[in-house]
């Protein structure tokens, strides 16, 4: 893996909005998090594309641009993702791949719809990047300490994170927040979920992200998937996986279908964090739609984890190495250097 260099205080930090962008309802909240970030000690850019009301209003080719100017900007040494959304994968194929891989690789962070670019960054040129909190949510005045986490593993820290005690509900994550700089609503309590082992210890290259994205990714000229966990065999592969939104029919059969496109192959575990929007149908529970899907690879498999839209989220580089381990209703993730 072609890791960036470590992010150090002075240093500056790229916001740019492939996907959607600041609408006017959330720039306090945004302005708050460029004061939040400068007050730590770091530079900021923003690009021209950032604040904008709809999702499509700058064109894919414009938003690739933006992008790319910070990707070719030596000053900018990370980049930030100012939202998720729903358009990012359009931006692929206006992107400039053969010059990424020639200029010095930097850390890219996002999660949901950013997983377009992060997964297949990772995947297509191996550079390591991070599924963690967009910008805009480095607005909140009171920082959680899952906000930390993310400068740790750009600072080049060695980093255990254990679960948390608690986490928003849906209810809490819908809820119509009236103060700009809100803190996380963490209403409900953390239990991971292992399936087939009380203890579970995975140990292996991570990759994954929002899986509905990456659903949408196979098949695709930037489907690098089989090639990449053929590549990195000898370390196994533990995916990471963020649902928004499936009923579990549907989860049942993208399980299948991965499993037999072969994204399971040399795979040492699959980690699901807490699904935000799942519709059980024909009695199928969100366990049973796992289980019957892909229970008889026998594998290890945890679920309700601190990953993706439920806050609050441990951060994991994808690519990197990580160790997991899963006990009692609560857990570690590493992330190892290289």
């Amino acid at each position: 893996m072609n890791y960036p260099d470590n992010l150090k205080i002075g240093d500056t930090i790229g916001i740019t909005a492939p996907s959607c962008g600041i609408r006017e309802k959330d720039i306090l909240r945004y302005k708050n998090a460029i004061k939040k970030i400068e007050e730590k000690g770091y530079k900021i850019i923003e690009t021209n594309d950032v604040i904008r009301e709809e999702p499509r209003e700058v064109n894919a080719k414009q938003r690739a641009k933006e992008f790319i100017k910070l990707w070719e900007n030596p000053e900018v040494k990370a980049i930030i993702i100012a939202t998720g959304g729903d358009f990012l994968c359009e931006v692929l194929d206006e992107v400039d791949f053969e010059k990424i891989k020639s200029l010095k690789p930097k850390w890219i962070q996002g999660y949901s719809d950013v997983t377009n670019l992060g997964y297949v960054l990772t995947t297509n040129l191996d550079i390591p990047t991070i599924y963690g909190l967009n910008f805009k949510t480095y607005g909140m005045n009171n920082w959680h300490q899952s906000l930390e986490r993310t400068f740790q593993i750009m600072n080049g820290e060695d980093t255990v994170f254990s679960s948390y005690d608690n986490c928003e509900s849906i209810e809490s994550w819908l809820e119509d927040k009236q103060d700009p700089y809100s803190d996380y609503n963490l209403d409900s309590k953390v239990e991971w979920k292992n399936i087939g082992s009380e203890e579970i210890k995975i140990l292996g290259r991570a990759l994954g992200g929002c899986f509905d994205v990456i659903v949408n990714l196979i098949g695709t000229k930037y489907d690098k998937t089989k090639e990449y966990i053929e590549k990195y065999k000898n370390d196994g592969i533990v995916w990471f996986f963020d649902i928004f939104e499936k009923s579990t029919p549907m989860l049942f059969t993208n399980l299948w279908q991965m499993k037999n496109a072969g994204y399971f192959e040399n795979c040492k575990g699959i980690i699901f964090g807490r699904p935000l929007f799942v519709k059980e149908e024909y009695d199928m529970s969100f366990e049973m739609a796992i289980k019957e899907s892909i229970g008889n690879l026998d594998i290890p498999i945890i679920y309700d984890a601190d990953i993706g839209h439920l806050a609050p989220q441990i951060p994991i580089i994808n690519g990197g190495i990580i160790e997991v381990i899963s006990k009692d209703g609560k857990g570690t993730i590493e992330n190892k250097k290289h």
